[in-house]
């Protein structure tokens, strides 16, 4: 490769090595724990679910050159498709989010034929619109010692150390890119008086890299995005299929090669063939029933891809977000995200003393535990999520919320007006503080907000390699389908720009180079036995669920699943819990099959139908979730193990016995673990640690 090429040298000059001994200058070494004897009632439910371990994976990742420099030596080695050959080749893209429609219009842009796919009536109704704080990068503009080697020593150890540490430094590297090519295509990002872009913190660091345009940064980087996949829709290179959704993968001669989609409208099931399938169809959060994700995101793409034969990698790793809002009662069917950006400016903290009946504001000062800044001084009410979500759950049950449920926390930027002003606080955050107003009736202006933790974001997805090919040749992934960068527990900020990274700089790069060695071989044609058989197939799981004419509804499965999961692989996890999970998911999977009640018919529009389809998947879902979190014994980020704890109640985690990301394949009413080894060179694991 080129001995010039620096990834570093738009930054401070200093080489990335000093940057990385200074940032873990006195680091505390991770002492490895005893390997635990499992009691028997786990040994049991893993023996019955899980089969012989299988082979070990390889990530891919380039091993002959430093991991800051892998991404650079990849490319510079990627196989190339030439102009007047890119026509030839069809390409298949289900979801139209960042990821998806990066990727659509960048290949489209490039002269490859686009087939991109969506449930949603238009592109830009994705839900990354919903994500509202920030989109993170790399730039170093603030003079607060920021670097690439920071931004992946921050990334990593937010992750506890669960995330392919090579994948970290592409994700580090391409951020500088994607902010001015998100601008350059629309995205008004906030600016400072003189005119240079606006940065804040996250949680999770201590430098302000976040770019933002107020509390609606997804929304606008999705208007921007959807801009310009229509751009190719109108250019004629992307052909744009809405309220279409994917029933299965199709899978021939050991390759994908297409997708089953059923019409969301007429109920049409048809097949559509190409030469590769990327999926960016979002998380899986909204198996737990009540999260912050939009009600129509849901695990059926991926899950699907998974029974045709994708690993599945860290299923159980779950973000419950610190500043959701707290359920008002049983029958709220989800809860709303409030900006980790609040947390600049907004103080956590409940009162001394146990269920406290006074307002928030005859509190006084003396007798408020701000218990973040307590806890952890150094980063305070900036912590990483899991750490503030454990946090506050642990207040909470300990008798220490607020409000009518006493089920939350205080938010309050009382101090933050007093110093700053109400029109600096409106100006950050007006937005976010009308949506608490209008969903709960209380003005965070004159009272505190209340809040609590609430399931959010799915680190883990389908298992990719470096190059974001799953091991299903030709079935490539990105977003949050996948699960490469983000380890154990997403930092704030990083979503957006992982779904950006993957679309717009990863998947261009590296689908032509799986492609180059296809010049020849035509799609298969949509009328091929072997396509029909696909078709026929989800044209008949699908009957068969109208067909069980039971009493049920698929919501009231799903809500009922859903406090199985908070009760059981909830933001705390035991052994004991784990399995009961398990039972009770099965049992539940049983009567959904025998007294599931669909109306209505299969061939036209149907919700109830859609509903019950996903419901279906998200029982798998769950029960290969609660089966993750049972067999990885340890705790390490969002999964945390209440078995291993360190003595100040921190997670434990195992790197002697659990230094892999395990990837499952199913086989039948079985799974297969496949490990891939996590080594780190430029960012050595530590005992987390953010006092």
């Amino acid at each position: 490769m080129d001995e010039r090429y620096d990834p570093n040298k738009e930054l401070d000059g200093a080489a990335v090595e000093d940057a990385v001994a200074e940032s873990d200058a006195g680091a505390p070494e991770v002492d490895a724990p005893p390997e635990r004897v499992r009691p028997e009632f786990e040994a049991e439910v893993l023996a019955s679910l899980r089969s012989t371990a299988g082979p070990t994976l390889d990530g891919k990742a380039p091993t002959e050159v430093a991991p800051e420099l892998a991404w650079a030596d990849r490319k510079l080695h990627y196989k190339l498709v030439s102009p007047l050959n890119r026509r030839k080749f069809k390409i298949i893209v289900v979801g139209t989010g960042l990821a998806g429609g990066g990727a659509a219009a960048a290949l489209g842009e490039l002269g490859y034929e686009v087939h991109s796919f969506t449930f949603h009536d238009a592109p830009r109704r994705a839900h990354s619109v919903a994500a509202q704080g920030g989109i993170n990068a790399a730039r170093g503009r603030k003079v607060d010692n920021d670097s690439l080697a920071r931004f992946v020593k921050d990334t990593v150890k937010g992750g506890d150390y669960r995330a392919r540490e090579s994948d970290v430094w592409r994700l580090a590297e391409e951020s500088v890119r994607v902010i001015d090519h998100m601008e350059a295509i629309g995205a008004p990002f906030a600016r400072e008086y003189g005119g240079q872009l606006a940065t804040r913190s996250f949680g999770g660091v201590q430098v302000s890299r976040t770019y933002y345009t107020r509390g609606q940064t997804g929304q606008q980087l999705q208007v921007a995005s959807s801009q310009a996949l229509l751009r190719q829709v109108k250019a004629g290179t992307v052909h744009l299929h809405t309220r279409s959704e994917m029933l299965d993968l199709i899978v021939i001669d050991g390759r994908a090669q297409g997708i089953v989609t059923r019409d969301l409208v007429t109920g049409k099931i048809e097949a559509h063939t190409a030469h590769a399938v990327v999926l960016t169809t979002g998380g899986y959060g909204n198996v737990y029933f009540r999260s912050t994700l939009a009600k129509n995101s849901n695990v059926t793409a991926a899950f699907r891809a998974h029974r045709r034969g994708a690993l599945f990698a860290s299923p159980s790793f779950i973000q419950f977000h610190p500043t959701a809002l707290p359920i008002g009662n049983e029958w709220q069917s989800k809860t709303i995200l409030m900006s980790e950006s609040l947390r600049n400016d907004g103080r956590i903290w409940v009162p001394v003393a146990p269920a406290d009946p006074r307002p928030a504001n005859d509190i006084p000062e003396d007798e408020r535990d701000y218990y973040l800044e307590r806890r952890y001084p150094a980063f305070g009410n900036l912590t990483p999520r899991d750490v503030a979500s454990r946090a506050a759950r642990d207040e909470i049950e300990s008798g220490h919320g607020v409000g009518p449920l006493k089920n939350s926390v205080y938010l309050d930027f009382r101090d933050a007006i007093a110093r700053l002003g109400k029109p600096v606080i409106v100006e950050r955050y007006g937005n976010l503080f009308e949506m608490y107003e209008h969903a709960t009736g209380e003005n965070p202006l004159e009272v505190p907000m209340r809040i609590a933790p609430g399931a959010h974001f799915a680190m883990g997805g389908l298992w990719s390699d470096y190059d974001a090919m799953s091991n299903i040749p030709g079935l490539f992934v990105g977003g949050e389908a996948g699960w490469a960068y983000h380890g154990a527990n997403r930092l704030g900020a990083n979503s957006l720009l992982s779904a950006c990274v993957d679309g717009w700089f990863t998947l261009p790069y590296s689908i032509p180079n799986y492609l180059a060695g296809l010049l020849g071989t035509p799609a298969l044609e949509r009328d091929d036995p072997r396509v029909h058989a696909f078709a026929e197939e989800a044209r008949t799981g699908v009957q068969a669920l109208v067909d069980i004419g039971g009493t049920q509804g698929p919501d009231r499965f799903h809500r009922r699943l859903g406090d199985i999961l908070y009760s059981h692989c909830g933001v705390s996890r035991s052994g004991e819990g784990l399995a009961e999970g398990i039972r009770l998911i099965q049992e539940l999977r049983r009567e959904f099959y025998a007294d599931l009640r669909v109306q209505g018919s299969s061939g036209s529009f149907n919700q109830e139908l859609e509903r019950a389809g996903r419901i279906a998947d998200y029982l798998d879902m769950a029960e290969l979730m609660c089966l993750d979190a049972l067999d990885r014994d340890e705790s390490c980020g969002a999964h945390f193990r209440v078995e291993h704890q360190l003595a100040d109640g921190e997670a434990a985690r195992d790197d002697a016995h659990w230094a892999f990301v395990s990837a499952w394949e199913r086989d039948g009413s079985r799974y297969v673990r496949h490990d891939e080894p996590l080594a780190f060179e430029s960012v050595r694991p530590e005992t987390r640690n953010y006092r």
